[in-house]
């Protein structure tokens, strides 16, 4: 779920933060991907009319697919992948999946009801919510990645935590992922729509943490109790709290424990035992691996190996495996060019601007030439 009406509230409240952009900006940008959301966006996007893609032995392979031809898409465009997986469930989780789970039940009985009459249309929408990220789904890409020369990182619990430590210490330049809550954990940049297919025709969403707390009046520490009466996955909110209330009581009061301490308990009644300081110190204090220990490293495909292992076991046709090779090996030796935006100073695009920048460079060149003939 991420963080309930966040989109909407920043949309609403602070659009300057978030700027529509394409894949091609990213050149030579190393960028995070939460991997869980992006084999869950495959499991239920690559398909076929019978449902996800299976192998001869009816092994799903939507998973395998949609990476291999996602990650060539991104390399291509001169991204520098680093998959980022999920690690154990935080306790506090516990209660969301729970819900989860008793969604998919719901879904698998009215799936029955739809076969049972024959509903097309039901049948396919139920299977979608049926769709689970495995950890069988989670090893094969792995194995993959490694083969394609992308790096992935196991982390101790949540990706988007993970993703977010890595962006702040400056490891990678941002967080692919659905997940609003990565803005969250702290990633200074969440980018969304990264790793849609493009029959979907999203443009990419990037969003800035600066731009948004500025535009919302909070820090971080206030958009963090936001983000919890707003709605998480570790704790339910406050009945009867919507967005706009909720950003008017943080404004107010500046946190959850005077929020609780103000509001009419009987209008907006909190849940019981409700841990939001729990929430809270999963956003403040994750647990994730020390990204300085944390060596990102993209190397040269296995032609051979991928061959083998996709077509070998998965059954996929070998020229296009071949074919896929031959795009990483190409794009790979396209991407050594860095970024200009490192080399140079970004001018003023008014002309108003640029001749005052003009007339300074001028009197500085004549002020470095008289020091030299002094």
């Amino acid at each position: 779920m991420g963080i309930l009406n966040l989109t909407k509230l920043l949309a609403d409240v602070a659009p300057h933060a978030i700027k529509e952009t394409d894949l091609k900006t990213y050149f030579g940008r190393k960028i995070a991907i939460d991997a869980s959301m992006c084999l869950y966006q495959f499991l239920i996007a690559v398909r076929n009319e019978s449902g996800q893609l299976t192998s001869t032995d009816g092994e799903t392979t939507s998973h395998l697919l949609g990476t291999f031809y996602r990650t060539i898409r991104l390399v291509e465009n001169g991204i520098k992948p680093v998959y980022v997986f999920d690690g154990k469930p935080p306790e506090l989780k516990s209660g969301e999946l729970s819900k989860r789970q008793e969604k998919r039940v719901e879904a698998r009985k009215a799936l029955d009801k739809a076969t049972e009459s024959g509903d097309v249309a039901e049948m396919d929408k139920f299977n979608r919510r049926l769709v689970k990220v495995t950890k069988q789904h989670a090893e094969e890409v792995k194995q993959l990645l490694s083969l394609m020369g992308i790096p992935y990182i196991d982390a101790p619990c949540e990706a988007e935590a993970q993703c977010a430590a890595m962006v702040k210490s400056g490891k990678v330049f941002a967080t692919a992922t659905e997940d609003m809550d990565a803005l969250t954990f702290g990633s200074k940049v969440l980018v969304r729509h990264m790793t849609f297919s493009e029959a979907r025709k999203m443009p990419i969403q990037e969003i800035h943490l600066d731009k948004a707390l500025e535009g919302l009046n909070v820090n971080q520490e206030e958009f963090i109790d936001l983000c919890i009466l707003l709605g998480c996955d570790y704790t339910d909110s406050i009945r009867g709290i919507g967005p706009k209330r909720a950003i008017e009581l943080i404004h107010k009061y500046k946190n959850i424990d005077a929020v609780l301490k103000n509001i009419d308990k009987d209008k907006y009644p909190a849940p019981e035992n409700w841990n939001y300081e729990g929430a809270r110190d999963l956003f403040v204090n994750p647990e994730i691996a020390d990204p300085d220990t944390i060596e990102l490293k993209w190397s040269d495909p296995d032609e051979e190996g991928m061959v083998k292992y996709l077509c070998g076991e998965k059954q996929f046709n070998e020229d296009r495996v071949r074919n896929g090779f031959k795009k990483l090996i190409k794009a790979k030796s396209g991407t050594t060019q860095a970024r200009l935006d490192g080399f140079f100073t970004v001018l003023s695009t008014t002309p108003a601007k640029r001749k005052i920048d003009d007339k300074k460079n001028t009197a500085n060149k004549k002020r470095k030439i008289s020091r030299r003939s002094g």
